[in-house]
């Protein structure tokens, strides 16, 4: 009995014992289990997530890719035929320096090198004084690494002639680093076809401050993990018109040359070379036909105007919205850049905006009022709004009266133009008409505040005052003073009704100008119908976009074009029925006024093809200045495309446009 209780109270004992260290085995067992999830999740982290991470630092971290700048695209006329620029290959010779040649007799070597380089450049072009010399080539070198890394190939002397590809090539031997390389220069038409439409190409190193696009890049490129999107210091890129605009597609991907490095960032080994890609080509839709022969004929009117200097064109199809020409004048020679003798010109002056200036050479500005060419829309308006109808009469005596002070608003040249009817206050170019019955209406109905806000939704709808959707950088989108609270609402309506309160570009007044042809549809400009790939197919086809439509009576729209008929002699002879509106705007007073040439037109009448808009700045009247601009390119289409659908040029010249 006693045995069996003792044996009772030992069992009790233990298990009293035993169960805080069942409680420590178990907390030590679920330690040990989250010690090991953590474990396993680490490794599963470094192994899906920061591995590829750590395999490009261990892989990169002995091994260097040096971009190699990719092969830039060409930029085609209307025709895809017709390259207005190109990438023209050239050899260019590298040294890649293995060695430190900083200082002391490795210094002297690399002079001995820049010698006998300098020699070869002397003695394969003998009495160019543009060759490079030992000195011009140490700085090459960049022995001091001031400008790129050790394990970067150093570029002597781009575009080697035959006999120096032949002597490097011989030479390879005695010139350890050296290294013959294609590049490529780019190069444009020489006949500098609408030379601010296709813009230009500088380095990347010059752009990084300038525009956000490069910023952006610059930014990225110590991340980047592609080495085809890497950007070089040398590397040209676009800077101004589709140049810039379609920067992504014309680049191509980046070559590399795989360098090993050593301890001291300098190259050792063998080089492996990736070679760059080939970038897309865009066929424009400019016509280099119809573009010179705008080019021309603004070159020939400038000769003839006692005070303009520069003159600006568009012309745009109607149901396309495919520029065909786009002729800003003076132009340059993108071949030739000088920065001092083309910062007046080299901006596109038919979407961008051009302050005045009075040095030399001078500049007139490139936006202007636009005169009585903004009569039609003037015209819609008022009956769009019920300011009056289309058979109401309107006795015009030569002016208009502003305000209680009596002050007179004249026509030009006084005009007396009797009674006349919203049709033939357009055809007359009656300013007074314009005031009276549209910008006095307008004001009535609505009120001061409101009637300015009508009138600038009607311009927006029009394209005036908003972006035209164009595919250029640098739009401007007009200077609306009628918005200015500097004179009275009846002032700024009354002006605003004959085309003295706002100032637009040429493309703006050619959007326009389609938009009365098409009766509404405001048609997205383009400057770019096709993009290709290096085989030369087909990737993105550019389509025909409306922006927005209008809503007028297709009875307004008819009486809008039967007032478009002002009697220009430019014209004379012209085969087709075609609406016009000329225009002469006023800026400044007294000594300092200035009369800007407007015109635009539209052809056929019925059916119309081609909307064109001209502007001279300080050219007078547009019927003398722009008409005989635009009929010109009228002529140059008809030759090209035909108005009527059949080209009158050459039998058998093959169309260009679908």
């Amino acid at each position: 009995m006693f045995n069996r209780w003792r044996s009772k109270k030992a069992a009790d004992e233990d298990t009293a014992v035993n169960k805080p260290s069942a409680a420590r085995i178990n907390l030590f067992f679920f330690a040990a289990f989250v010690i090991f999830s953590i474990l396993i999740f680490r490794l599963a982290f470094v192994q899906f997530v920061e591995g590829p991470e750590l395999t490009y630092m261990e892989t990169t971290r002995n091994t260097k890719d040096i971009p190699l700048a990719p092969v830039r695209g060409p930029i085609y006329d209307a025709t895809g035929k017709v390259a207005l620029a190109y990438s023209e290959p050239v050899q260019s010779l590298y040294v890649l320096l293995y060695e430190d040649y900083s200082n002391g007799s490795r210094q002297e070597e690399a002079q001995k090198l820049a010698d006998d380089l300098a020699a070869v450049f002397k003695k394969f072009n003998p009495g160019d004084k543009e060759q490079p010399d030992a000195a011009e080539i140490m700085k090459r070198l960049d022995l001091d690494y001031q400008k790129t890394h050790g394990y970067t190939p150093r570029l002597v002397k781009s575009d080697l002639n035959t006999k120096e590809i032949a002597y490097f090539m011989e030479k390879k031997a005695e010139y350890p680093g050296a290294m013959v390389l294609e590049e490529n220069v780019r190069k444009y038409d020489p006949d500098r076809v609408a030379v601010q439409v296709i813009g230009y190409t500088r380095e990347f190193k010059g752009q990084q401050n300038n525009l956000d696009k490069y910023k952006e890049i610059s930014k990225s490129l110590a991340t980047e993990r592609d080495p085809g999107l890497r950007y070089t210091q040398q590397e040209m890129v676009g800077v101004g018109g589709l140049e810039f605009q379609y920067q992504e597609e014309l680049r191509g991907r980046s070559g590399y040359q795989s360098i090993d490095i050593n301890a001291r960032n300098l190259p050792e080994g063998t080089i492996m070379q990736t070679p760059p890609e080939k970038g897309y080509s865009l066929v424009s839709t400019i016509n280099k036909e119809i573009q010179l022969a705008a080019q021309q004929a603004i070159t020939d009117e400038l000769r003839k105007l006692p005070k303009a200097i520069t003159g600006y064109a568009v012309a745009m199809e109607v149901d396309t919205g495919n520029v065909v020409a786009m002729a800003s004048m003076p132009d340059y020679d993108p071949n030739d850049w000088d920065y001092e003798k083309i910062k007046y010109v080299y901006r596109n002056g038919t979407i961008a905006s051009f302050p005045p200036n009075d040095s030399k050479p001078r500049h007139a500005e490139s936006v202007v009022l636009l005169g009585s060419v903004i009569k039609p829309l003037s015209v819609l308006i008022g009956l769009k709004e019920g300011l009056f109808t289309a058979g109401q009469t309107y006795h015009d005596q030569g002016y208009a009266i502003l305000g209680k002070d009596g002050r007179q608003v004249r026509n030009s040249h006084s005009a007396y133009n009797g009674h006349i009817t919203a049709r033939r206050a357009i055809e007359k170019s009656s300013n007074a008409f314009m005031i009276d019955m549209v910008g006095k209406r307008l004001l009535n109905k609505y009120g001061s505040e409101k009637g300015i806000r009508v009138w600038d939704e009607y311009m927006k709808d029009f394209g005036l005052g908003v972006s035209t959707g164009v595919d250029l950088p640098g739009e401007y989108l007009g200077t609306l003073e009628y918005n200015e609270d500097h004179e009275s609402a009846l002032t700024r309506l009354a002006f605003a009704s004959f085309g003295q309160q706002a100032k637009y570009t040429t493309l703006q007044l050619a959007q326009y100008t389609t938009m009365l042809a098409n009766k509404g549809k405001r048609m997205e400009p383009h400057l770019v119908k096709e993009i290709r790939d290096a085989e030369g197919n087909v990737v993105k086809k550019i389509k025909p976009k409306v922006l927005n439509e209008v809503d007028f009576a297709d009875a307004y729209w008819n009486e809008v074009h039967r007032g478009m008929v002002t009697k220009v002699s430019s014209f004379d002879g012209f085969p087709y029925d075609y609406a016009r509106k000329t225009g002469t705007s006023e800026q400044g007073t007294g000594p300092n006024k200035k009369e800007n040439g407007v015109f635009i037109a539209f052809a056929p009448r019925e059916n119309p093809k081609l909307a064109i808009a001209v502007v001279v700045p300080e050219g007078g009247f547009g019927s003398v200045s722009a008409s005989p601009i635009a009929r010109k390119i009228f002529d140059a289409y008809d030759e090209v495309y035909g108005l009527d659908g059949t080209p009158k040029g050459k039998k058998g010249q093959e169309k260009d446009k679908e």
